[in-house]
């Protein structure tokens, strides 16, 4: 018998525990964990001696070669395959008219979903993609129907900017989404509370970054997180609350889980877990994002969510912007979103590993087994034999320094930029095929596929 690859020596994590086996691939597929594999021959034979083994990241948030971001499929999957991401979910967009779309005519989000799939050709990692529903036009319930039937199981609406949608057309998508047994992903900040700050200070010329936070506050994000839940809940909807960055949202859907546990899932990203508000002082423009970065004290709240099981998936909400789109000028006028896809998992390990003393299978949860599991991709975010060999081999012991002049993204700089972290992604396969190895990109342009998901089983 033979095996295409071994990975013999390393510490196995999963989402349940830390193990001392060997790894089989073959055919891309995980064949076999055994505490030694020595009676099969193997082409390649790799010795991770110190090095963790674990399930690839699977970051359910990016944004890529759209509005939202400057990245191609081809730069974006670049970073994340060095930083240890298999597998992402981006998003593809109905097409809108307005000051922040790219289209000039309006189109379905079935053409929306195509011309996604057509600019991924040249992903070196698998992909699947939410809709984006951006406009209060009733067709697109049954759209839906057919999004489901090719893999597209989760849908994506704001209740903020212009493709801000109104609580009496989001309880008509809640109520489809729930016949369809699929999910629905929110986006909530309260968009009249927002913008009627903002025209408030722009009146008061208060354009200094620092006041970015004021515009978009906490109870904003709570208020309309606690419209859309309870609206999602009370149709019987599976709904995700996306960039929770605060203790005021993320209690509003705690709650909600606690008395819907079938029903209610919610995610944090990196940044918010990291930096606080003062960064406007310190950055001006480059953190600009929605929602705003938070107090010392909701971090601390984002980790007792994560902590608890009640939080379930860190991601990145990728955004690629040059820094001349982001820095000078009155902070109204930036670019909103930043890039992390590169960085994330390393971060993320060395505050909340290296730091914090989390256990490394609290971090395969929220990387990989929760958001896989949440968003109907059984073959991703384990380990198990049967599944894909999407694996990354973790150094926890080098240490770097994350330089933005290595950004594979076209995002030419970090809010990262200059912080040391200890701990770093050696080796990156993606069905059993290295795309990063001795921590550089190895792969090839097209290796990554579309993955078409399953409707996901929410129940405890």
């Amino acid at each position: 018998m033979r095996m295409d690859t071994i990975i013999r020596n390393g510490k196995v994590v999963t989402a349940s525990g830390m193990f001392e086996v060997d790894v089989g691939i073959e055919d891309g597929k995980i064949s076999r964990l055994s505490t030694t594999i020595d009676d099969v021959q193997a082409e390649n034979v790799i010795d991770a001696s110190g090095k963790l083994v674990m399930p690839g990241v699977v970051d359910p948030h990016v944004h890529i070669d759209d509005m939202y971001s400057i990245d191609t499929y081809e730069t974006a999957t670049r970073a994340a395959a060095l930083g240890g991401t298999t597998t992402l979910i981006d998003f593809a967009w109905q097409a809108w008219r307005g000051e922040t779309s790219h289209w000039e005519e309006e189109s379905t989000l079935l053409a929306g979903i195509e011309r996604k799939r057509e600019k991924a050709k040249n992903s070196y990692i698998d992909y699947g993609l939410h809709g984006g529903i951006t406009r209060t036009d009733l067709d697109v319930l049954d759209e839906l129907v057919e999004a489901v039937e090719k893999g597209i199981t989760s849908f994506k609406m704001f209740t903020a900017y212009e493709v801000g949608l109104p609580n009496g057309f989001i309880n008509r998508v809640f109520q489809k989404i729930a016949e369809l047994d699929a999910v629905a992903a929110l986006h909530t900040e309260d968009g009249s509370v927002c913008d009627a700050l903002t025209e408030q200070f722009r009146e008061q010329d208060r354009g200094e970054a620092s006041w970015y936070p004021k515009s978009r506050p906490a109870y904003a994000e709570a208020m309309a997180a606690e419209d859309a839940v309870r609206m999602a809940t009370e149709a019987g909807c599976k709904y995700y609350g996306v960039h929770t960055s605060s203790e005021d949202a993320g209690e509003v859907l705690a709650e909600f889980r606690k008395r819907f546990p079938s029903l209610v899932r919610f995610e944090t990203c990196t940044h918010y877990t990291t930096h606080d508000d003062s960064l406007y002082q310190t950055l001006g423009n480059l953190p600009m994002m929605a929602p705003p970065l938070r107090s010392r004290a909701d971090i601390e709240s984002l980790f007792d969510y994560l902590e608890r099981g009640v939080m379930d998936v860190v991601s990145t909400d990728h955004c690629a912007f040059k820094r001349a789109e982001k820095k000078g000028g009155e902070w109204w006028e930036s670019s909103f979103g930043t890039n992390s896809l590169q960085t994330s998992f390393h971060i993320f390990h060395d505050i909340a590993i290296n730091q914090r003393g989390f256990s490394y299978p609290f971090l395969v949860r929220k990387f990989a087994t929760n958001p896989a599991h949440l968003f109907g991709l059984p073959e991703k975010g384990t380990l198990d034999p049967g599944t894909d060999a999407d694996i990354v081999i973790f150094d926890p012991n080098v240490e770097h320094i994350i330089d933005s002049s290595e950004n594979e993204s076209r995002a030419n700089y970090s809010l990262y930029d200059g912080r040391e972290v200890t701990g770093r992604v050696e080796t990156t396969f993606v069905r059993g095929e290295r795309v990063v190895d001795d921590f550089s990109l190895v792969g090839n342009p097209g290796h990554g596929e579309f993955v078409e998901r399953s409707i996901p089983d929410w129940h405890p």
